[in-house]
């Protein structure tokens, strides 16, 4: 988010696109299918004036993969050993229009850290960079801002409808520096899990109690969410509503803190209901053909 509060951008890069009608397509008929074969960069932006997506996926020979970087057609993420900088040429959906240009950013501090999110230990999540800077400087649309950012990872060995029914997930920056992470899991055959973190600006970990749910008012798509807060939750922004998920910006409190929040919530049933899977394609166009993707020298 901008620090005027203005811009947002959401960027998510994918091997094997845990939300392509496609990529569940091939597990149906093979339940070991190549997920480099289903590779996206999902970036989502917003603006005063709107907001753009864009989610193509691409086979696996448009993509290109080492320790430094990870190219996506004609996109591509690198790490230069002191920031992240993600090159975007990519065309929004389902109004095509040019999202062109660099995000860059720049860690506080790294954290080497990764935790199973259910009792199997089937889905891991770790944050990377809880707390960081962001540099934003795009031709298409037009814009130039700095602001906060965070940097997380997700994997799983099973699609995320196996095991969850809904997660209610936020994270906020707070007055010392920390950011805090509330993951709030539900399940089909299992108890619910809470996880509830403070990562510190010295790069330690400090669990917390998470306080009770706040229930909040159902999406535009009858979505149900909740939120762990020490008192009720107000929307300050809505930025995504969709029939099976949502993110808003929040205002809650914990740790004795009223802190402005970024929230999530994902109903897995929704999401693998048949209805839900025709819809996706207009949101997440494959294309098929490969074009070759080779190492992208940044300078």
């Amino acid at each position: 988010m901008s620090d005027d509060g203005q811009f947002g951008l959401s960027i998510i890069a994918f091997v094997g696109s845990v939300f392509s009608p496609y990529y569940a397509k091939a597990i149906r008929k093979d339940k070991n299918p190549d997920p480099m074969n289903h590779c996206a960069l999902n970036v989502a932006l917003y603006t005063p004036k709107g907001k753009h997506w864009s989610m193509t996926e691409r086979p696996k020979g448009s993509v290109f993969r080492d320790a430094k970087s990870f190219v996506i057609g004609p996109s591509c993420v690198h790490w230069d050993g002191q920031a992240m900088h993600i090159d975007i040429d990519e065309w929004s959906v389902p109004i095509p229009n040019k999202i062109r240009g660099r995000v860059s950013v720049y860690p506080d501090q790294l954290f080497d850290f990764s935790t199973p999110l259910d009792l199997t230990g089937k889905h891991h999540w770790g944050p990377i960079a809880p707390s960081s800077r962001v540099e934003v400087k795009l031709s298409h649309p037009q814009q130039q801002w700095t602001g906060h950012a965070y940097v997380d990872s997700n994997e799983g060995v099973e699609p995320i409808a196996n095991s969850f029914t809904e997660w209610d997930w936020s994270r906020a920056h707070m007055k010392n520096g920390s950011c805090t992470v509330v993951y709030d899991c539900q399940f089909k055959n299992a108890q619910d899990r809470v996880l509830a973190l403070q990562f510190k600006p010295d790069g330690s970990i400090k669990p917390f109690h998470a306080p009770g749910r706040q229930n909040m008012p159902k999406t535009a798509w009858g979505i149900p969410r909740r939120l762990r807060s020490e008192s009720e939750v107000g929307t300050i922004r809505q930025l995504e509503d969709t029939p099976f998920y949502q993110r808003a910006v929040v205002e809650n409190q914990l740790l004795g803190e009223r802190l402005t929040s970024f929230h999530e919530t994902l109903n897995a049933s929704r999401f693998a209901s048949n209805w839900v899977q025709s819809l996706l394609p207009w949101r997440m166009p494959r294309l098929s053909k490969s074009m070759k993707a080779l190492p992208i020298s940044i300078e």
